[in-house]
């Protein structure tokens, strides 16, 4: 345990679960997305419906995804702040199985129409973890930088990747492999010690079998 542990993260509160961690969740969304979304679709589960709209979750769930660390005073007027930036965005309950209390399902769309969906919960602190990723059972929590590669289930796909990240000198710390069929699409999560520079990740996308590359910076999202 740490003193982070301790004393709790540097937030607007009230709750570290409900409204730190739900800003963390929103920040992830669109860390992961690329950009600021144009449209969010919010589902909450759990103690994050049955008590959210008193802790401020839903505020604290959209101001995230505009970019909203969980200590920045705008968070009480993040509908507002919404508005004016021309996010549209619904809010409603999920009953999900086998959850955390504390879970948000977030669909978020780019400007372009690309969806992404994440579920993620607020594990205490400040504390997230991200359970699911359009679809495919993930487990990382954002604590460091990580590679989110989708790739071609062939042959060589691994190795390579891992062989590129050796020749960069980058250590993995953690690493879990997922796919839906052998032969189909396939989802790397490599979290990695060092932070990767724009033309790092440029390479890992030109790699034989990867289809897209996203990379959530952990220094983007120190607060």
């Amino acid at each position: 345990m740490d003193i982070f542990d301790i004393l709790g993260p540097i937030m607007v509160g009230p709750s570290s679960s409900h409204t730190a961690g739900a800003a963390r969740i929103g920040y992830m969304a669109r860390a992961l997305l690329g950009e600021q979304p144009v449209k969010a679709r919010i589902h909450l589960h759990g103690s994050f419906a049955e008590t959210g709209a008193g802790h401020g979750t839903d505020r604290a769930l959209v101001g995230g995804l505009l970019g909203m660390k969980p200590d920045d005073l705008r968070i009480p007027a993040a509908f507002e702040v919404a508005e004016e930036a021309g996010m549209e965005y619904t809010i409603d309950v999920v009953d999900l199985r086998e959850a955390h209390p504390n879970t948000a399902v977030v669909e978020v769309w780019d400007k372009t129409g690309r969806r992404l969906q994440m579920q993620a919960s607020s594990l205490g602190g400040g504390r997230i973890m991200v359970n699911q990723l359009d679809g495919i059972t993930v487990s990382f929590t954002g604590n460091y930088n990580t590679l989110l590669i989708r790739n071609q289930d062939a042959y060589g796909a691994v190795a390579a990747v891992t062989g590129q990240l050796s020749r960069m000198r980058i250590n993995v710390a953690n690493m879990s492999l997922c796919r839906h069929k052998r032969g189909g699409d396939a989802l790397m999560v490599i979290e990695t010690d060092q932070h990767l520079r724009p033309l790092q990740v440029d390479t890992l996308r030109r790699l034989n079998s990867i289809l897209s590359v996203t990379y959530y910076d952990k220094e983007d999202d120190d607060a």
